[in-house]
């Protein structure tokens, strides 16, 4: 009995922690932290978990996107939500509707082979620009799942949705 309870109160405290992120994702405070604080604290968290956590939580998909760094060479990797498309993760970059662009879509434009990682398990990818069917289908399925993007979009003025393809093993 008290078994079920907690497990009751941890659902309800994890639905109300969603409710409270998806109402303040649409606030530009929310973006400066997140752009400055949480996606670092995201990082640490799912790497240090296996993929088992993250801010965002179960019902939002996240995956670790490692691009090669155009200027310096470096290994850059970003939490980032998706959705799958078949075989294919599709995710957008708004930079949390700031002004300036992420550099991983730059970065894939230089080198477009990634590593991405999701619940702990790395695979190769390669990123390219989506289509505009892959846009149309995708891009309500990202908002659905995560209403802030909607205003990220809107605020940066820009959308950079990308589809990452697998790299089949040989």
């Amino acid at each position: 009995m008290a078994e079920h309870i907690a497990q009751a109160s941890v659902r309800e405290t994890y639905e109300l922690y969603l409710k409270v992120m998806r109402h303040i994702g649409h606030y530009r405070w929310f973006a400066l932290f997140m752009k400055q604080v949480g996606s670092r604290a995201d990082r640490a968290l799912i790497r240090a978990s296996r993929g088992r956590l993250s801010m965002s939580g179960p019902q939002l998909p996240t995956m670790l996107l490692t691009t090669t760094g155009r200027k310096t060479g470096k290994d850059r990797t970003v939490p980032l939500h998706y959705v799958r498309d078949g075989r294919n993760l599709v995710a957008v970059c708004e930079n949390f509707g700031l002004n300036a662009t992420s550099s991983w879509p730059h970065n894939l434009r230089a080198n477009p082979r990634a590593r991405i990682e999701i619940g702990g398990a790395a695979a190769g990818y390669v990123g390219r620009p989506a289509t505009e069917d892959e846009i149309v289908r995708n891009i309500p399925r990202l908002v659905d799942m995560w209403p802030a993007h909607d205003s990220y979009m809107r605020r940066s003025g820009t959308r950079h949705v990308v589809v990452f393809e697998p790299v089949d093993a040989d």
